[in-house]
């Protein structure tokens, strides 16, 4: 067996010489743009790496900033850390239930159909949109009294419209087309029978997704949600426009963690920035080390991702059987 799947390999291999010039040309041009890929996606790790380690000290974790820009002189990211894992997990849950129903409604049921197509141009059209407009729009959204409560006010009354809450909900709007899309892809995947099957054993519609179809698409869930708590983590846009992007958490208001979250801070993106060569903090031996730790979470999300895409491959497989 393994023989003969070796020697069609083979002939496959040996087949592509006598193709046309052109699609030898096209077969050589693929080779080289994931190889070309492959190079790149190493150098980025192995650079950052190299000086992310050089530079990295366990004080860091443990030490918040300065409150000048000069970051030079001391101070770690010990804010900007907890900012991070504030945000992305603030806008990870604001982006799970939203997005879980639109995928359910869009699939399972699409009906009235001119609405259901609206609603799925909307999700594309907010994949697109880049992140400094989405910012641009929630701050107008957001300074308007009606939501006065999720942040503070600024000297002279009016709504200042930064805080960790507000950055929240515009970044759901990032992870919310990833989510939607693995979930959507999720239940496509489902056979009908499957189905079927639970209607025939008297289950309601709305049953059947709760109690069949939602259990089985945890996996695709689970990979949207991670996809989307990276895009979140990874993005500075809205950090900057509507989190303020200071150095130090500020909170604002009497009630324990309330205030936090009304407050205004950084994430490890904007630091990464402010202390570039590009900012003015003047640190980028801070830079790098708080780069390479963004790095590092990026990529474990990846492998998580990965882990639960052969889980869902697997339990997909399951279903059909």
């Amino acid at each position: 067996m393994s023989a003969s799947l070796t020697g069609g390999r083979t002939s496959a291999v040996e087949s592509s010489r006598t193709w046309p010039l052109i699609d030898r040309i096209m077969l050589a041009f693929c080779w080289i743009a994931g190889i070309t890929a492959c190079v790149i996606a190493f150098a980025i790790v192995a650079f950052m790496a190299y000086k992310g380690l050089e530079f990295l000290r366990p004080n860091l974790f443990v030490e918040r900033p300065n409150a000048t820009f000069d970051q030079s002189k001391s101070g770690g990211f010990l804010d900007p850390l907890i900012g991070t894992i504030l945000l992305t997990t603030m806008g990870t849950l604001v982006a799970i239930p939203a997005s879980v129903a639109v995928a359910i409604w869009l699939t399972e049921y699409g009906r009235p159909f001119g609405l259901a197509r609206a609603v799925e141009s909307a999700v594309e059209i907010i994949a697109g949109t880049p992140s400094i407009v989405l910012a641009i729009f929630g701050l107008i959204i957001f300074q308007q009294e009606v939501f006065g409560f999720l942040s503070f006010r600024a000297e002279g009354g009016s709504v200042f419209g930064r805080s960790f809450f507000t950055a929240a909900l515009m970044m759901s709007l990032i992870a919310l087309p990833l989510i939607v899309g693995a979930t959507r892809e999720g239940l496509q995947a489902i056979p009908s029978h499957v189905r079927e099957a639970s209607y025939a054993l008297g289950k309601s519609k709305w049953a059947t997704i709760q109690r069949v179809l939602l259990p089985s698409v945890r996996p695709a869930i689970g990979t949207g949600t991670v996809l989307g708590m990276g895009r979140i983590a990874g993005d500075t846009a809205i950090v900057v426009v509507l989190l303020g992007a200071s150095l130090q958490i500020q909170g604002y208001g009497d009630i324990p963690g309330l205030d936090i979250l009304r407050g205004n801070g950084g994430t490890l993106t904007s630091y990464t920035y402010v202390n570039s060569p590009a900012g003015e903090g003047a640190a980028p031996d801070k830079a790098y080390a708080a780069a390479f730790v963004l790095l590092m979470i990026s990529i474990g999300l990846n492998l998580f991702v990965s882990r639960l895409a052969r889980s869902g491959k697997s339990a997909s497989a399951a279903a059909t059987r």
